[in-house]
């Protein structure tokens, strides 16, 4: 399986508005990502569901700078 495959596999978290919006940053923005992004992009998918829902609903902040800075790219989603 591709790193591509893995990783929209893993944005399927079965919940629509999030799965669009992680699918939306890995589509748009995760190519031209540095690879502190990326990484944090990838940490971020490693978390469990409620924890992930927490910070994409804005309910938790990240206490990790890189995946709060990547949690942010992914909400202000018609930004550069």
């Amino acid at each position: 399986m591709s790193e591509e495959s893995r990783l929209r596999w893993q944005c399927r978290r079965g919940m629509r508005e999030l799965d669009e919006l992680l699918l939306d940053y890995l589509e748009r923005r995760y190519p031209a990502d540095g690879e502190a992004d990326k990484a944090a992009f990838r940490a971020l998918l490693e978390l469990a569901d409620p924890e992930l829902n927490a910070y994409l609903l804005q309910q938790q902040t990240p206490n990790s700078e890189p995946i709060a800075r990547v949690v942010e790219r992914i909400l202000s989603r018609n930004l550069p």
